[in-house]
């Protein structure tokens, strides 16, 4: 650890939020740190969590960082990473490591152990994220962690290029659905501008990012056709069994499935069951002022207003609907109709 690592002030010195102050302090502590720096996302990553955590490699090597990245990016995302970016899982922690978390949201798994870091540094857009940090910054009113990425790539000085920006554009548009979504508004579009300027072919990126195994739509088929409504059409569920997800060929890239349903009419709140080794992973999508993120809550999970999951432990599928319904009934309770 560099001798006066913890002598600048951190973002928990300052009495007000200053973003751009916040991140100077964490470029001063990366541009200071001698020992390694693993950048960690949560498990399964998404679009906002590899893109996050290939820009901030990248960034830190530019630096002549040691860095590691264990990661294991889903099929759909993997163009994104050249050969041997990213590491296997860890096992322990490099001696004297700063540990980078990246839009891990509040109590998300991140598959490498944190115990023995010599510094936690965690950076996210989820609400309720309160650590493990030495050093917090958590700004829920960005779309994604993306944007804090870039802002920090910007407080260490460093020169954007097609090379840096194409992830990092990426992890917007995947948390912005290609700028649909209601969390994209004017500094989303301004942040994503000035990456398209650094020289990414947005519309190369945004055909790639649609690319699927032909296995995937196989797939799709198959849990389309498990497709129910209820709560007079405000719910809509889709279901993947353990035996379903092993007699179909290819990776289990479905995590957009839920994207494609929230789209049927009438619908407040989408959610995709799948039934895991361990239970019943969930992911939920909303509209019309009906929370997502409440609905996860009461299921012990966590997220976004519109977007958020949860998972079940020891629990089938039927089991899993039933508390979800009665979730999902509250919440409707509480919002009314629209």
């Amino acid at each position: 650890m560099p001798a006066n690592a913890h002598q600048a002030p951190t973002p928990a010195d300052r009495p007000t939020p200053d973003l751009a102050a916040d991140l100077r302090d964490v470029a001063d502590l990366l541009r200071a740190w001698e020992a390694p720096i693993v950048v960690l996302a949560h498990v399964d990553p998404d679009g906002d969590a590899l893109s996050s955590v290939l820009t901030m490699a990248r960034a830190l090597r530019r630096l002549g960082k040691r860095v590691h990245a264990p990661l294991a990016p889903p099929r759909y995302l993997a163009f994104l990473a050249e050969p041997g970016e990213l590491d296997e899982p860890l096992s322990e922690l490099p001696d004297g490591s700063l540990v980078l978390l990246l839009d891990t949201g509040p109590a998300r798994a991140t598959g490498a152990p944190l115990e023995g870091a010599a510094l936690l540094v965690n950076l996210d857009h989820h609400p309720g994220n309160e650590g493990p940090a030495d050093v917090l910054v958590v700004r829920p009113e960005l779309a994604a962690t993306a944007i804090l990425v870039k802002h920090l790539v910007d407080a260490l000085g460093l020169a954007w290029d097609a090379h840096l920006a194409t992830p990092c554009l990426c992890g917007i548009l995947t948390d912005t659905g290609t700028f649909r979504y209601a969390n994209t508004d004017r500094h989303t579009l301004a942040v994503a501008g000035e990456l398209i300027d650094a020289g990414v072919d947005y519309a190369d990126l945004t055909d790639r990012l649609q690319w699927r195994h032909p296995a995937y739509f196989a797939r799709l088929a198959a849990v389309l056709a498990t497709m129910r409504t209820s709560h007079d059409g405000a719910l809509v569920t889709i279901r993947q069994t353990l035996a379903l997800r092993s007699a179909l060929a290819g990776d289990d890239d479905s995590d957009d499935f839920v994207g494609v349903v929230r789209y049927a009419e009438g619908t407040r709140i989408a959610v995709y069951l799948r039934e895991t080794d361990e239970g019943v992973k969930l992911s939920l999508r909303s509209r019309d002022g009906v929370s997502a993120r409440r609905v996860a809550e009461a299921l012990g999970g966590g997220g976004h207003e519109v977007a958020a999951g949860a998972r079940l432990a020891g629990v089938d599928l039927d089991e899993a609907e039933a508390r979800l319904r009665r979730a999902v009934a509250s919440e409707l309770e509480r919002v009314g109709s629209a």
